[in-house]
């Protein structure tokens, strides 16, 4: 049986390149995604994004470019929020990324995925604690 590292990096590589290839017909990286869904959800200053995204931060530093680039398509407003092209492009692109969650999950049921995120919570507490 592969370790835990193991399967976490390949999940990860998968994730990253899967993803990627549904974000292609809009020219988005996964980041970009996350960028713009944080902004959906309330976050409207770099710094707030930011903080919503601090792991990838400490791995890419600050999303300041993604945010210039959504709001270079017209995407993010001045004010830091969604304009209506940006909303429906979330829209858009929200519905690629749910029916992609979809399938990474599928044939899991609910009791194991909780218990998955249980268990990689725990693992992360552990070594946060360290």
């Amino acid at each position: 049986m592969k370790p835990l590292g193991w399967w976490l990096r390949h999940l990860h590589e998968l994730l990253e390149s899967s993803m990627g290839r549904i974000l292609d017909d809009e020219s988005l990286t996964r980041r970009h995604w996350q960028v713009l869904n944080t902004i959906a959800l309330g976050a409207h200053t770099p710094e707030e994004v930011d903080t919503v995204m601090a792991p990838f931060v400490a791995a890419e530093g600050s999303m300041t470019p993604k945010i210039a680039d959504l709001r270079e398509r017209g995407w993010v407003a001045g004010n830091g929020e969604l304009t209506a092209a940006g909303r429906e492009a979330h829209a858009r692109v929200e519905q690629r990324v749910n029916a992609f969650r979809t399938l990474a999950i599928d044939g899991i049921g609910d009791d194991d995925y909780r218990a998955t995120i249980r268990t990689l919570e725990r693992c992360a507490a552990n070594l946060e604690a360290t």
